[in-house]
């Protein structure tokens, strides 16, 4: 089956489009191929209605929504003239707005029946809302896809905008948990220089810690709390940010000090879930830095980055494979990750003419 993956992350870097290939096999293993991927940044009336998109109105929100639907499906159309594969489906993640789990919602934007209209495809979204209603956090569902896809890694590792984990217990269970901001904060900072990102970590690597900073972001309360948990930009902008915002420090210090706390809460991470080889991918897979430091502060586990293509379209991969196990009616978040009630094969359809 050949499934079209739609990523769009917290740091608004843009629409990540993953077309793979998915076959069950006699042993019950996974055949699978990444066929295809590009990513199409947004433009800047995009980032600026999806950054203000949780205090706009309900009617700017609703028209966002199906808006963005069909800028999706435009992208896909012009993906897909590039690369013409067969598509059975798509299956698109949407970007987050809101994500209040212990409200019992999250909301992710982007219209599953307008992009079905758009291509003439069907559609699986809304992922995350059917784990909510179960009582989980709706985050990550990426585990799915680590224990199916990368089997021979202990644990892996994005750098997205959040730094997030998964790996499998004693028991056999996989687990999994948000870890701290990563991108979200790092560009944040990166540009107040003029610059979209810290490219390698070259700004970050001419600063010095400052132990104050340090030690008054590694005092956060959600980093004692137990898993599993999720982060959101609402405990981004209400509990992490106003500490970088309000310190007078200069950029490369705040950039060297936010690198090795999420360096230092990684490195935790790690040894709190025993992992010797460790798969790191995501955008801050390319802050060679941010990984020399994770590497440095995680002694005894093997940190290894992958080639580019798994390092920057795995999220949208994995979105492609959920979207496969949920038309093959099979589950694709698990309670073992999220603390839902129970394991769920979620995603609205659009779309399906039978």
């Amino acid at each position: 089956m050949y499934i079209i993956g739609l990523m769009s992350g917290t740091s608004l870097d843009g629409l990540d489009i993953a077309l793979c290939r998915f076959d069950d096999t006699p042993s019950d293993a996974l055949d699978w191929q990444l066929l295809a991927a590009r990513t199409y940044p947004y433009p800047d009336d995009w980032v600026s209605c999806l950054s203000g998109l949780d205090a706009a109105s309900a009617y700017d929100y609703a028209l966002a929504n199906v808006r963005l639907g069909r800028y999706f499906g435009e992208l896909v159309n012009r993906f897909r003239a590039i690369h013409p594969y067969p598509v059975d489906a798509i299956a698109s993640h949407g970007h987050t707005v809101f994500h209040q789990p212990r409200l019992g919602f999250t909301a992710q934007i982007a219209d599953g029946d307008a992009i079905a209209a758009v291509t003439g495809l069907p559609v699986v979204y809304n992922f995350r809302t059917l784990d909510v209603a179960l009582g989980g956090q709706g985050a990550p569902l990426v585990p799915v896809g680590d224990r199916l896809l990368f089997p021979q890694y202990d644990a892996c590792l994005n750098l997205g905008g959040f730094s997030n984990i998964s790996y499998d217990d004693a028991g056999g269970l996989r687990r999994a948990f948000d870890i701290a901001p990563c991108n979200m904060a790092l560009n944040s900072l990166s540009r107040r220089l003029g610059h979209a990102f810290d490219r390698d970590g070259i700004i970050a690597r001419g600063g010095a810690v400052n132990p104050a900073l340090l030690d008054a972001l590694d005092s956060l309360e959600y980093y004692a709390a137990p898993s599993p948990k999720s982060l959101g930009k609402e405990w981004y902008l209400s509990a992490f940010y106003p500490l970088i915002l309000r310190s007078p420090l200069p950029v490369p210090v705040l950039l060297r000090t936010v690198v090795e706390h999420i360096a230092r809460q990684i490195a935790a991470a790690l040894r709190q879930c025993g992992c010797s080889t460790l798969l790191v991918t995501g955008g801050g897979a390319h802050n060679t830095f941010l990984v020399e430091r994770i590497a440095a502060l995680a002694s005894g586990c093997r940190v290894d980055v992958p080639e580019p293509d798994i390092v920057d379209y795995k999220e949208a991969v994995i979105f492609a494979l959920l979207g496969y196990l949920r038309l093959q009616r099979r589950p694709n978040s698990l309670a073992s990750v999220t603390g839902a009630s129970a394991d769920a094969c979620g995603g609205c359809l659009a779309g399906l003419l039978n």
